[in-house]
């Protein structure tokens, strides 16, 4: 679980209602007209920019790696794959069919090499197999970032609708508080979920795509190199350049170990 995004879609949403506690009642927040226009109308724009079903195959993509998807990082990847070379070494390719390997693409690589699978084949499948969910982080990333540029937009629409009331009705002053809620309100609701929610998961999701481009073509050519049995030593001497200079030493000295 990320415990980062967590931390900061509550500390914000407590800062912003700690900021209404203090100015009056919470109640003159909520406005139904309001949510309707920024909500629905954000979904609106976005369904119409991509399809529905990617729509929701993003939003659930999102919160998994918002909230709930791991971190590997390519030292870490760099020990897996390395063990799994001693495995290949000690008992044959075959040996990685009872290996416990939690990594999707290393899990998958590994058990085309234990089939015997050609080189080619193998390289193909994984390049492909890498592209495509990076394309779904891509697409995903842009679904978010345009929920968070659709949701400003149509609270500004909804404080036009909310003036254009309050003005249309000057003549009955019950009806200018209301009008004017509307007005407000939308542009608040739209800045908050853009500015708390999903502009910074999108950010993550870039992010996200960053990194797993990295793992997964570090993952790739451990599996290569697994399929054509080099040793432990040489893998990490081969994996180490995907890792920063500083912890390129510690690597190797991990090995030397």
């Amino acid at each position: 679980m990320d415990i980062a995004t967590i931390i900061g879609i509550v500390s914000g949403a407590i800062v912003v209602a700690i900021a209404i506690l203090l100015g009056g009642d919470f109640g003159t927040f909520v406005n139904v007209p309001s949510i309707l226009i920024v909500v629905g109308g954000g979904f609106a724009a976005t369904v119409i920019r991509f399809p529905l079903a990617n729509v929701f195959s993003a939003l659930a993509l999102g919160g998994k790696v918002a909230f709930t998807h791991k971190k590997t990082s390519a030292k870490d990847m760099i020990g897996e794959i390395a063990r799994l070379a001693e495995i290949v070494r000690k008992d044959g390719p075959l040996g990685l069919e009872g290996a416990e390997i939690n990594e999707d693409l290393l899990k998958k690589g590994s058990q085309m090499v234990a089939d015997g699978y050609d080189p080619d084949v193998i390289r193909g499948m994984l390049e492909r197999e890498r592209d495509l969910f990076l394309e779904r982080l891509s697409e995903g990333a842009r679904i978010y970032k345009s929920i968070g540029d659709a949701a400003p937009a149509f609270g500004m629409i909804g404080t036009l609708v909310g003036l254009v009331q309050m003005l249309s009705t000057m003549d009955d002053p019950s009806t200018i508080g209301p009008s004017m809620a509307v007005a407000l309100l939308t542009t608040l609701y739209g800045a908050v979920i853009a500015n708390l929610i999903a502009l910074p998961i999108a950010d993550k999701l870039g992010n996200k795509a960053v990194l797993e481009e990295l793992n997964q073509t570090l993952a790739l050519d451990g599996i290569m190199q697994l399929r054509d049995n080099k040793s432990p030593a040489l893998i990490r001497e081969l994996l180490v350049a995907y890792l920063p200079e500083k912890q390129r030493s510690q690597v190797l000295g991990e090995e030397a170990a």
